[in-house]
């Protein structure tokens, strides 16, 4: 057991408004299954992957739905001081949308949203969590990409508050700069940022979650009433994608390896 690096994605929450349908999507595309949290302070339940759990499912607020929030995805990257980054990204044009909070024997964490309107999470465990692997297991998140105004902009952010460290910037034609970026001390990369396309309206994360064979993966996506945005298609190095839309409309990844380079290796 070691203290998790800065800028290390410890968890993943899916904020939904069909719990039970969320949960037998993804238990069918990604393989999960479910286990309770036990003590926490509302029901809660957790997506578990062959290596453990990875995150957990709540229901969207209803005054989030009225305010035209869609279902998305939630990550919370650590800090070794939840406060003190909260307070400095605040200095850097971020809002807080969720005050830090306690949950005694998980940590402290809170919400916010990045200058340029992607919502994120700081979190500071209660206790030591294993050390990252450079490269996610099947059902784990391999990928985390930002589309946003200004990825330059949005680089020096998140550089400030995680630590994050530029690799290599792939130019992408008329799409423009895509920059890879890992955590500090990281071998391999941990995801891009790139400006976000004309039809996108807002700057949003968008997470990859690894799958043995994607295009089984795809296919049960359309079975259980999902959609495919993109894709599949071949990344650099050899992995393959696919970018799709679950039936409550959030917005997620689909990914898988291949031996030898590419995403996550």
């Amino acid at each position: 057991m070691t203290d998790v690096p800065t800028g290390h994605a410890l968890w993943y929450d899916l904020m939904t408004t069909d719990l039970e349908g969320a949960t037998a999507f993804y238990g069918s595309v990604a393989g999960w299954t479910i286990t309770p949290f036990e003590g926490a302070p509302q029901p809660y339940d957790m997506f578990t992957a062959p290596s453990g759990p990875i995150g957990g499912l709540m229901k969207l607020p209803d005054e989030a739905v009225a305010g035209g929030a869609p279902p998305h995805w939630l990550a919370y990257f650590a800090t070794p001081d939840v406060d003190a980054s909260i307070a400095r990204a605040q200095e850097l044009g971020a809002t807080v949308s969720m005050p830090a909070m306690s949950m005694p024997e998980v940590g402290r964490f809170g919400v916010l949203t990045d200058p340029a309107g992607a919502v994120f999470a700081l979190f500071t465990p209660a206790r030591p969590e294993p050390a990252p692997t450079e490269r996610a297991g099947p059902g784990q998140i391999s990928w985390h990409e930002l589309m946003t105004e200004d990825y330059a902009k949005a680089f020096d952010f998140y550089h400030e508050i995680l630590g994050w460290e530029k690799t290599t910037a792939m130019n992408m034609g008329p799409a423009g700069t895509y920059q890879l970026f890992k955590r500090a001390g990281a071998e391999g990369d941990m995801g891009g940022m790139m400006n976000r396309p004309p039809e996108m309206p807002v700057s949003t994360w968008m997470y990859y979650i690894n799958v043995a064979d994607l295009d089984a993966a795809v296919g049960r996506v359309a079975e259980g009433g999902g959609q495919v945005l993109h894709g599949p298609m071949e990344v650099p190095g050899g992995d393959r994608v696919c970018v799709c839309q679950d039936p409550q409309g959030g917005i997620f990844a689909l990914h898988t390896y291949v031996d030898g380079g590419g995403i996550g290796a």
